[in-house]
């Protein structure tokens, strides 16, 4: 059978590359591969018609501060769907189609074991782009009779990866991170690696989930785990109420400040995502993240 992986050469399609087996697989992204093209500007011309797409192409990790960088959201993230689904109405029509969607579509800061039924309340470029996506993928897999799937993801943990954990492990690597509050706060985290090993079996059930490591650890946790593997000092602390002052004196600062209040309060604050769905239908049952990382530093 054919899979087709956008995004190929980033961080998740990478490793679902090299995880995915019994499947001939063709690349899509933007420098190398079987299609080299930016799927924003362009609609692929496919020579093969694919059993398995798996859409995992996207613009993430980045806050804009112009209008242009919103709407580039809208446009890598959206725009792309629309061309690669616009490119399967001519190649022919896949059997099961994979969409790599976000917790960040819910919209929210806060909240405890936030189940897929919550209502999609985003209002953020990178959330509504992806919310738009979704509704597009569902409605045109549906129209098409294709299995769909999306696949809600938090934050992923693997070697190298991008973001914010990627800077806090560098961060951590070079002695300058400090927790906030005693770094309490919990939050949603996978493995990359568990996500790409669910793939073949979700593809062919269908279906929204979230999907996390059902550990939830702490900044503490995260931070202490890190630093011990690279055998760094413990991490420092910054007392909360500092950390607030912090954040009133950039809001006055405005985008010349790298902290704010509304920053302050989205990390000291909770947010995690409930995958019982996802263990009680696909018999999910990812590693802990912090289980991985003391074994293998990333």
């Amino acid at each position: 059978m054919k899979a087709l992986i956008t995004g190929s050469s980033g961080f998740l399609g990478k490793i679902i590359k090299e995880n995915l087996k019994d499947y001939s697989i063709y690349d899509l992204n933007r420098n190398s591969g079987n299609y080299r093209c930016s799927l924003e500007k362009e609609i692929p011309d496919f020579k093969e018609r694919f059993d398995l797409i798996i859409h995992a192409a996207g613009k993430a990790h980045s806050v804009p501060k112009t209008e242009l960088e919103k709407e580039l959201f809208n446009e890598v993230n959206y725009i792309g769907t629309q061309n690669l689904l616009n490119a399967l109405d001519k190649s022919g029509f896949p059997k099961y189609f994979i969409f790599i969607s976000s917790v960040s579509v819910y919209g929210l800061d806060s909240g405890e074991l936030i189940n897929e039924e919550k209502s999609l309340l985003a209002n953020d470029p990178y959330g509504l782009s992806k919310i738009k996506s979704e509704i597009l993928v569902e409605n045109w897999c549906e129209e098409n009779n294709i299995i769909c799937t999306i696949l809600r993801l938090p934050l992923l943990v693997g070697k190298d990866a991008p973001g914010n954990l990627g800077a806090m492990v560098r961060s951590i690597k070079k002695g300058y991170y400090f927790n906030i509050g005693g770094g309490r706060a919990k939050k949603s985290m996978v493995l990359a690696l568990d996500v790409a090993k669910i793939i073949p079996k979700v593809a062919e059930i269908g279906g929204t989930y979230n999907l996390t490591d059902g550990f939830h650890p702490n900044f503490y946790q995260l931070s202490e785990v890190i630093a011990l593997s690279y055998k760094k000092k413990r991490p420092k602390n910054l007392p909360l109420f500092i950390a607030k002052i912090m954040g009133k004196m950039g809001d006055l600062l405005g985008s010349f400040s790298p902290i704010n209040s509304l920053k302050v309060k989205k990390i000291n604050s909770d947010l995690t995502f409930d995958d019982e769905k996802a263990r009680r239908l696909l018999q999910w049952e990812p590693q802990s993240v912090i289980e991985f990382i003391s074994e293998e530093p990333i």
